[in-house]
């Protein structure tokens, strides 16, 4: 697997799974692969994929079944959405409110002279 620079290798790990819940290579309430096997098929330490697990966990998006493995949650794939959903209403798109493209399609002014009448 290929790691972007701009973001911690657990959470790309955490977004792939994600993915791979969202196409369907893991069935609600079927079990993932247990950390070693991801670590191995990604080529990370297990304690960084053991760390994306617990992410997703902490997001409900799976489970753990004590001594048998990790299994998706029933809403994961609601849960997958709305997370990414809110992320990108907290990053993104403030990002893009911000813009110069934006503030001159929408008021027809340049930045400065916008920030100006929104003091």
């Amino acid at each position: 697997m290929q790691f972007k620079e701009n973001q911690t290798i657990y959470l790309q790990i955490a977004e792939r799974i994600s993915d791979e819940i969202l196409l369907g290579h893991y069935a609600i309430g079927s079990r993932i692969p247990s950390v070693r096997e991801y670590a191995a098929l990604v080529e990370v330490n297990a304690n960084t994929v053991m760390r994306s697990y617990e992410f997703l966990q902490t997001q409900g998006i799976i489970f753990n079944k004590r001594g048998i493995g990790f299994f998706v949650s029933p809403d994961a794939k609601i849960k997958i959405k709305s997370y990414r959903r809110n992320e990108f209403l907290k990053n993104e798109l403030q990002t893009f409110l911000h813009t110069d493209i934006y503030t001159q399609h929408f008021y027809g002014r340049n930045r400065s002279h916008v920030q100006t009448i929104h003091r």
